[in-house]
């Protein structure tokens, strides 16, 4: 599986951004899918996830209420809505994808990763 992270840029505090994973390779469908982020000089948090069955969803606290994960199978790919954004969303974002949804999302580990995409949040 290749993934493909795409749709990143700077926004203003408050603003609202959209970034896109695309899929290749080999069909999402089976697959739960999840965003991380990594500030500079921080580890890799985990951001959101969603299963591939059901759409069941889980976010990080940090972001719950303000980004929205969603999917579209046929298009393989998954999206993340980030509305009301922070400078301290200000990150590197990457997409992961792995067999099974995360009981944890903090201790999710996810088998295959895309490149990044910048998002910077200025105030």
């Amino acid at each position: 599986v290749q993934l493909q992270a795409s749709g990143g840029g700077l926004v203003q505090a408050g603003g609202s951004l959209r970034v896109t994973c695309a899929a290749s390779g080999r069909t999402l469908s089976s697959y739960a899918m999840g965003w991380f982020r990594q500030a500079p000089g921080k580890e890799r948090e985990f951001v959101a996830a969603i299963s591939w069955r059901r759409g069941d969803t889980k976010y990080s606290d940090s972001v719950k209420g303000r980004f929205t994960i969603s999917r579209d199978n046929a298009k393989n790919s998954v999206y993340l809505q980030m509305n009301s954004l922070k400078p301290e969303d200000t990150a590197v974002y990457y997409c992961a994808a792995d067999p099974y949804f995360p009981l944890y999302g903090s201790s999710w580990s996810v088998d295959y990763w895309g490149q990044g995409t910048q998002v910077t949040v200025s105030s």
